[in-house]
């Protein structure tokens, strides 16, 4: 089924909520949960060093070197279940990438801060393929800098993201957006999110 176009101005955003069946991306949560090499770094925030508020891991092609949040990833080599997800999202989306961000939700407790994918090794227009397993939780964005904000709604728009879910990223969207993916206080169980890119292997 392609990917359908969500109405969000100065965004190119598509979707697609059952890109994977259930069953599939069930399986795949358990696999990916057991097979990634997870870790717990620390970034510095108000002047403290503080650990991630969840897991993370970076694979990809040898020169696929990333760096963001004052943390450099060096890309651990494909296994063949990620090589085979790439090449599934790339087909979807007519999209090439080179790397894949993995990040673990063990409860609502986990979080990811707002922020907008704007590295300078990602290019001027990334494309950002975001695949969900596991718990639907609650997607965010809203205007990034206050000159890009007239005509925009000040409040977040919000979109679940479900087990087995794509959703692409891309053109001017990391230029006037920021996300995030907020703490929850409701019971909810663990989630994975997949974000394959495009990493410039000469960093520029």
């Amino acid at each position: 089924m392609p990917l359908a176009p969500l109405p969000l101005p100065q965004a190119d955003l598509l979707f697609e909520p059952t890109f994977l069946p259930a069953a599939e991306a069930d399986a795949l949560l358990a696999h990916l949960t057991a097979e990634v090499a997870w870790e717990q770094r620390s970034i510095r925030l108000f002047g403290q060093q503080v650990p991630q508020p969840r897991l993370t891991a970076w694979y990809g092609d040898t020169a696929a070197r990333y760096t963001y949040s004052g943390l450099t990833w060096e890309p651990r080599p494909w296994t063949p279940t990620l090589l085979a997800l790439r090449q599934r999202v790339e087909a979807a989306t007519g999209t090439p990438f080179n790397s894949v961000l993995l990040n673990r939700y063990r409860d609502g407790r986990d979080s990811m801060g707002w922020h907008s994918d704007d590295e300078p090794e990602l290019g001027p227009a990334p494309a950002i393929a975001s695949l969900s397993l596991g718990a639907t939780r609650r997607f965010r964005l809203r205007p990034y800098r206050a000159q890009f904000r007239a005509g925009l709604a000040e409040a977040p728009f919000g979109l679940d993201l479900p087990n087995g879910s794509l959703l692409l990223m891309r053109g001017p969207t990391q230029q006037y957006w920021q996300h995030a993916l907020p703490k929850t206080t409701r019971p909810v169980g663990p989630r994975l999110n997949l974000t394959f890119r495009w990493v410039m292997p000469t960093g520029l």
